[in-house]
């Protein structure tokens, strides 16, 4: 998945990693890795592709001539799809799986050329998902300023006005009571 620029900002990018057949077993290691990696696994499934499947997801590659190998190899057992987000997150996911040789990386590993195609994978895995870009660092500190601190600050004042028995409890409480996305209601 290609990066969306809003003018200098950069959002996080998502792309789809997949286990293949071979490796499954290691599913938890390199899952464990994946997140020491500074990727986030935002959406994970495990299954096992038919040929048919296969042939629809890889139809980019169709009458190339591993194909067939290619369609054999990815339904010959379990894998696992994996939606990773993180800023640059193609180059960063890249960089970790790195090809043997740039032959067999285009042969057994084709990219994701586009926003769309990236789309259409992760849509593929994970035929609810609802794509939509995630905001900037910048725009996530100008909504935490702007929408939740003033609301926080409050009801951290109020709770230790209170001191109540079970500050969890209390602050959770107050927070749903004044929450300022509520709907108001007018009698």
């Amino acid at each position: 998945m290609e990066l969306t620029h809003l003018g200098d900002q950069i959002r996080v990018e998502r792309t789809l990693a997949i286990i293949k057949p071979d490796i499954y077993e290691k599913a938890e290691k390199i899952e464990g890795f994946i997140l020491q990696s500074g990727l986030t696994i935002l959406q994970k499934r495990r299954l096992q592709l038919s040929q048919e499947q296969c042939s629809d997801f890889y139809s980019d590659c169709s009458g190339k001539p591993f194909f067939p190998s290619l369609m054999a190899y990815m339904s010959s057992g379990p894998i696992v799809a994996m939606v990773l987000a993180c800023e640059d997150a193609v180059t960063r996911w890249k960089s970790i799986i790195g090809p043997a040789s740039i032959t067999n990386a285009k042969e057994s590993q084709p990219e994701c050329e586009s926003f769309q195609e990236a789309v259409r994978e992760i849509k593929f895995m994970f035929p609810n998902s609802f794509i939509e870009p995630s905001p900037s660092k910048h725009e996530t500190k100008e909504y935490l300023s702007r929408c939740l601190k003033p609301v926080l600050l409050r009801g951290l004042t109020e709770l230790c006005k209170e001191k109540p028995l079970n500050p969890v409890i209390w602050l959770a409480d107050w927070l749903l009571q004044n929450n300022p996305n509520q709907p108001q209601t007018y009698f």
